[in-house]
């Protein structure tokens, strides 16, 4: 058996590894209760956002030991880290003070129109609108502002681990498919949108208002489900702090920040520019800011990292599997395997196939985008929202079982609006 042919087998062995290491962080969390002498080290493993980039790592090892030093450096260069930085990027403009006041206004604003109790008119926005607006400010920057929304209003309040669970799964899903309004905003369409001549006009017709009715039946579901819960969430639907005296020239400035790093997705020396420019502005203008989420960002860019680095051998036997399912049986693996492997890994691999008919690109790209928040690894900005609320379940762990069940319901909702209609 040749090196290469050692190395694919035990770079899929690794990625299993990693799988199964995410589902096992709620373990090492109880070592380090056991092991003071060495809680830091089990708290490490316990971080599911370094768990890509631990695994990432020993194929670094085994690729120079089976392939020599130059040819895994070679491999290195050869990954796309363009997503990771991305994610880093609008994780940290999204999540300024001045962005989430302005998008609290707008969400506050929204809410005001339903028939509904505050609280649980701002839920339900929150859970449907802000979703939605994936499709045009990307599926990151939609995920960090919603869960820093739906963080400061339920999760800090002393909600159910229940409803926290229950949300954390809509949440995860409804993201998932609400960027396919748009061919740009989704990682898994962005992926095979200019191959496959996908524009606005087809995502829409496609994909965009299928999106728009399974977010609506998630988020009014979940929100009619837990309505006497979240009626006694008692607080008003938040004002943004320091709104008085928030100058309109500083969020003007940081919607501009955004803005330009949502254009420039594609460049990272343009937005990475526009980042260290908007750190600068941030510190000159610090009264007007919260702690930036720099810790966050990077483990989340590091996750993503690990992804691309280890999911990047595991061609050979997912190209495989796609190939030999017809479109039914593409679709509904899709969904599965998009579970265990980021769907944009997935998608990519469906664009490198020449004369792929159209409703097998339908049904790879829909399964992509339906099983993606089944997991933290499922999709791109499941870890930013990861990151966000996870100080808020025990342990400051988010068991990934109970994520699996959270998400199963509102999945099966997409799934159906998908394959049926």
């Amino acid at each position: 058996m040749s090196a290469q042919s050692i190395l694919q087998w035990v770079s899929a062995a690794l990625f299993f590894l990693a799988i199964v290491h995410t589902f096992s962080t709620m373990y090492f969390e109880r070592m380090a209760h056991r092991h003071v002498e060495h809680a830091g080290v089990f708290h490490l493993l316990g971080e599911v956002e370094v768990v890509f980039g631990i695994w990432a790592m020993m194929l670094v090892i085994a690729m120079s030991g089976l392939l020599g030093r130059m040819d895994t450096i070679r491999y290195l260069d050869s990954r796309n880290f363009t997503e990771p930085m991305f994610v880093f990027a609008i994780m940290v403009v999204a999540a300024s003070k001045p962005i989430l006041h302005f998008s609290q206004h707008v969400v506050r604003f929204l809410a005001t129109l339903l028939p509904l109790q505050s609280t649980v008119a701002f839920y339900f926005v929150s859970l449907s609108f802000v979703p939605l607006l994936g499709s045009f400010i990307t599926e990151p920057a939609a995920m960090t502002l919603a869960a820093f929304m739906l963080r400061d209003m339920f999760f800090s309040r002393g909600i159910s681990l229940r409803l926290k669970y229950a949300t954390l799964g809509v949440l995860f899903v409804n993201v998932s498919i609400g960027g396919t309004l748009t061919p740009f905003a989704a990682p898994p369409v962005l992926m095979v949108a200019g191959k496959w001549g996908w524009d606005v006009a087809f995502m829409l017709s496609t994909f965009g208002w299928k999106a728009v009715l399974a977010v609506g039946i998630n988020a009014l579901a979940i929100t009619a489900m837990f309505r006497t819960e979240l009626r006694e969430v008692r607080v008003a639907v938040p004002v943004p702090r320091g709104d008085s005296d928030m100058p309109l020239f500083v969020v003007v400035m940081h919607l501009l920040f955004l803005v330009g790093v949502i254009v420039f997705a594609h460049h990272p020396p343009v937005f990475m520019g526009l980042l260290l420019f908007f750190l600068g502005f941030a510190s000159a203008y610090k009264r007007y800011q919260d702690r930036l989420i720099l810790r966050e960002g990077l483990l989340v860019s590091f996750f993503l990292a690990g992804l691309v680095v280890l999911g990047g051998q595991q061609q050979w036997w997912l190209q495989e599997l796609l190939l030999g399912m017809d479109a039914s049986s593409v679709y509904f693996g899709a969904t599965a395997l998009t579970a265990v492997t980021d769907n944009a890994a997935l998608t990519y691999l469906g664009s490198l196939v020449d004369g792929m008919p159209d409703d097998f690109k339908y049904a790879l790209v829909a399964g992509a985008i339906s099983g993606g928040g089944l997991t933290v690894i499922a999709n791109a900005p499941n870890p930013a929202g990861f990151a966000i609320l996870k100080g808020y379940f025990p342990n400051d762990s988010v068991r990934a079982l109970g994520l699996l069940l959270a998400a199963l319901p509102p999945t099966l909702v997409v799934v159906l609006v998908f394959y049926v209609l």
